[in-house]
């Protein structure tokens, strides 16, 4: 997530908002949303997990890495899954992807 506090103004730029959840409770989450400017939920379940399609780790109950960008009428553009700190999206790359975009809708 510090990654893209880093790049918020960027972000920000190119129209980009973002959200991040987790399995914490709220005092937990809230630590973590003291660090970042953007909103951070609390108390994902397992079954929040499974409409997201995310992998539970029955293990330590939580909810892997999803992540998505989504366009501003709610249709899903892409999204990742992990099941570790790999392969997760990057704040620039999610600026990348959505200045190719529009450079395509203007095409």
């Amino acid at each position: 997530m510090a990654g893209f506090e880093k790049l918020k103004a960027d972000l920000d730029a190119v129209g980009a908002r973002v959200f991040a959840a987790s399995v914490d409770p709220v005092d937990k989450a809230g630590e973590v949303a003291a660090e970042v400017s953007f909103p951070v939920g609390y108390g994902v379940t397992r079954e929040i997990a499974d409409k997201l399609g995310s992998w539970w780790e029955e293990r330590r109950s939580i909810v892997q890495p999803s992540e998505f960008i989504i366009d501003a009428s709610g249709k899903v553009l892409t999204a990742s899954y992990s099941d570790g700190p790999l392969g997760r999206i990057d704040a620039a790359d999610v600026i990348k992807f959505i200045n190719f975009r529009e450079a395509q809708s203007r095409k």
